[in-house]
């Protein structure tokens, strides 16, 4: 498998989509090679079932058009419940993609597994690159270049943001490939999810864009700060 240039990592299927699937649409369509990692297959969601959440899934990787989309099977809301063994396969995602950049949920977040993530992904991230650390298949160390964090159910100021006025509607379609999770059903529980969520997700977006005088922006948190070769060249 070739290099990622980016790889997004979120708890469920449907949290990377909601965070930055405009991001993704963007680089994706640049010729970048992106992909995205779902470490459990949120079996413990309130709608739907696995194996719809797994269509749905695809279904969104071809609207943003993915170059990859992994499935891990750790438990959710186990996260933090085998720590050791979700640091394993995470740090061997890395390792066996090698992104240059990774992004990884923020906090604070209403879902604890959003938050577990973040923390964890960001722990696999520094364990990759550690020459004597053993992860699955023993794995050569690789450097993640940058770590950036999106939001979920998350807002705060973000130190950047990512125009994505020209794929808002990739991130529209993407996101309704969620049906049992954002639609309702005769048989779907109610959930802050399906109501109106995909719309408080566009007033997000308008909101981060309007900041920086951009139609529809994604936003993001740094961990470590950016680098400005040229503040006169390019856009900040």
């Amino acid at each position: 498998m070739d290099s990622l240039d980016i790889l997004a990592f979120g708890a469920h299927p449907d949290d990377v989509e909601i965070g930055m699937a405009g991001t993704l649409a963007k680089y994706a369509s640049s010729g970048k090679k992106v992909g995205i990692c779902n470490l459990t297959r949120a079996e413990l969601s309130s709608n739907g079932s696995v194996e719809i959440r797994q269509q749905e899934a695809e279904e969104a990787a071809r609207h943003l058009g993915l170059t990859k989309r992994i499935q891990l099977d750790l438990a959710d809301r186990g996260l933090s419940m085998n720590e050791a063994k979700s640091l394993a396969e995470i740090t061997s995602v890395i390792r066996t993609y090698k992104p240059t950049i990774v992004f990884a949920p923020s906090s604070p977040d209403r879902h604890p597994d959003h938050v577990h993530a973040g923390r964890i992904i960001q722990e696999a991230v520094f364990n990759a690159r550690i020459y004597k650390y053993q992860c699955i298949n023993n794995l050569p160390a690789h450097k993640v270049r940058d770590v950036f964090t999106y939001f979920i159910n998350g807002l705060a100021q973000p130190d950047f943001v990512v125009d994505i006025s020209e794929w808002k509607e990739q991130k529209r379609k993407a996101l309704q490939a969620y049906k049992s999770q954002f639609e309702h059903s005769a048989s779907s529980v109610e959930t802050p999810l399906n109501s109106e969520y995909i719309a408080s997700v566009e007033a997000r977006d308008k909101v981060f864009g309007s900041q920086a005088g951009l139609q529809v922006a994604e936003g993001f948190l740094t961990i470590k700060p950016l680098v400005i070769s040229n503040l006169l060249e390019g856009n900040l």
